[in-house]
């Protein structure tokens, strides 16, 4: 069984920014890829952010050129380090791994990011 844990979350004004980690834990695993979500009030869960194993990245237009993820693969922590944050950012954000041998996927709880203007 993989755990993960996110953490970072918080109230922001628009214009700042965050940092956002998740961290998996658990034994006989290897992390293969991992997303970032979030699920705005009344919306659907939006996929924001990818990044394989190998490093490279994937982003949602709406969050292009302010958010960055990135990985550390020894401590198997991911993060999104979300800046110039606006009100439509406001959401709950869910880290999600494909971990192996056998291609599980895992969530975490998630974590709230509340921008206020």
């Amino acid at each position: 069984q993989v755990q993960l844990v996110e953490s970072g979350g918080g109230l922001v004004q628009a214009g700042g920014s965050l940092r956002l980690s998740c961290a998996a834990s658990g034994s006989g695993f290897s992390v293969k890829t991992m997303r970032w979500y979030r699920q705005a009030p009344g919306n659907p869960l939006e996929l924001v952010a990818v990044v394989i194993s190998g490093g490279s990245t994937n982003y949602a237009d709406s969050v292009k050129g302010r958010f960055t993820i990135s990985r550390d693969n020894a401590e198997n922590t991911v993060y999104l380090q979300m800046n110039s944050l606006n009100p439509e950012d406001t959401a709950v954000y869910y880290c999600n791994a494909v971990v192996g041998p056998f291609f599980m996927n895992y969530w975490g709880k998630g974590t709230l990011v509340n921008v206020s203007s």
